[in-house]
């Protein structure tokens, strides 16, 4: 049997989709279904979100932005998440993830099912550590069997997509922790396994119970996203053997997932110097045999704190280029405090131009296409033209005002090239 053919719920929201992924995607329906069978392409559509916008992941579908949102400990509501949440996709952002871990999550996660129809995105291990600090437990002092129950009721109130650790071993983590890293383990949620690992002396659960997750994930349609635990927190620590024992596991674990009828993405680095992101992005396609790629930035510059957004378009463009699918957003905020939702309407942008960017240089027809129309627009001065090409058409509306419309523009005003470049009537 086929990976569709394993997954009821898969098939199910693929019959009610199909017209117009294939439309939107540029693929026909018969592709799309062959893509998915191998592990190219995964769809976020959980059907319990009733109003998902189904989504593909994957080569050769468009590359897709995330934007991730959620409440801290320190500060945030919910009513001013449930804004990021619009603003992300008012900014055009393909799906979004709830990083909360403070409040009622329950209640947020439902509240943003409801709100949006982007893929909604999880990160189940911080609900169990939530509860762990609420009980008055080390927030690494879950059992094994409260991870499964997390993931199961997130799955059934509709989450679409997981970041789960499974890739995460003890080798992997003493690897890390060797002293070898500039930064260590940087991801929230592999530190809290690597320190269960640690205290238990035990394998990863996620790996261990790899089976029961799949069984779940598969039941509701849930992708799981395959966490980069040890990701590059530095530059300086990129493509070192912790983060190549992680991926090389990741590989082993995305065929288990497709042979089981369970989507699966890969999650990438973190911070990567300019000269490594063709190396790190190939090699990761390569080692989890071409499974779809989410990645974070990468930022190729660590001295960017406050603009860490443009460090990372700049990276995701060279990502995209060479064989990225999604692109997980930064913001200026990033490493230095929780995003408002100015931030995160900077940080979709920046990725969606990383996107464009990657886009044109793969030749693909909708971006080459959006190029050669704001190309027109500016030979003819076409103001409404440039706008409906630009990807964010509000702020060129908003900053051409005043301008004298049809003539020239607010800078070049009466030595506007094109103008002076006209014949002499």
């Amino acid at each position: 049997m086929s990976l569709i053919q394993k997954n009821s719920a898969l098939a199910a929201m693929l019959d009610q989709n199909m017209a117009k992924l294939s439309v939107y995607e540029h693929m026909t329906e018969a592709d799309i279904r062959a893509r998915i069978d191998q592990g190219a392409l995964t769809l976020l559509a959980n059907p319990k979100h009733t109003n998902v916008r189904a989504t593909l992941i994957g080569q050769p579908a468009r590359v897709k932005v995330n934007a991730n949102i959620g409440t801290s400990p320190v500060t945030s509501t919910l009513a001013g998440e449930t804004d990021k949440l619009q603003v992300a996709e008012n900014a055009g952002a393909d799906a979004v993830m709830d990083l909360s871990t403070a409040g009622d999550l329950d209640g947020i996660r439902e509240r943003m099912l409801a709100s949006s129809p982007l893929p909604l995105g999880t990160v189940p291990i911080y609900a169990v550590a939530q509860q762990c600090t609420e009980s008055g437990r080390d927030p690494a002092g879950f059992d094994p069997a409260e991870i499964l129950a997390e993931v199961a009721k997130q799955a059934e109130q509709g989450v679409d997509f997981m970041t789960l650790h499974c890739g995460l071993t003890r080798r992997g983590a003493e690897l890390a922790q060797s002293g070898t890293r500039q930064l260590g383990i940087v991801s929230r949620g592999g530190a809290i396994l690597a320190r269960w690992m640690r205290r238990t002396g035990q394998e990863n659960p996620l790996l261990t119970h790899y089976d029961d997750l799949l069984d779940i994930c598969r039941k509701h349609n849930v992708v799981i996203s395959l966490g980069d635990g040890l990701r590059p927190g530095a530059g300086i620590d990129a493509g070192d053997p912790a983060q190549w024992e992680e991926v090389l596991t990741l590989g082993v674990l995305a065929k288990r997932a497709w042979a089981a009828g369970v989507g699966v993405m890969i999650e990438g680095p973190g911070h990567v110097p300019l000269h490594m992101v063709q190396a790190q992005i190939q090699g990761i396609k390569r080692a989890t045999f071409g499974a779809p790629l989410y990645v974070l930035g990468p930022l190729v510059t660590d001295t960017a704190a406050g603009r860490d957004h443009i460090a990372g378009a700049i990276g995701g463009a060279l990502a995209a280029q060479y064989g990225a699918d999604f692109l997980c957003y930064l913001t200026p905020a990033e490493h230095l405090c929780l995003p408002d939702a100015k931030d995160v309407h900077e940080g979709v942008l920046a990725s969606r131009i990383a996107a464009q960017a990657g886009e044109t240089a793969l030749g693909r027809p909708w971006a080459v296409a959006r190029e050669d129309a704001m190309g027109v627009a500016r030979m003819k001065l076409d103001w409404k033209g440039m706008a409906d090409a630009a990807l964010d058409p509000c702020l060129v509306r908003q900053r051409s005002q005043g301008s004298e419309h049809g003539k020239e523009c607010g800078m070049c005003g009466k030595f506007c090239a094109i103008r002076m470049a006209e014949p002499e009537k």
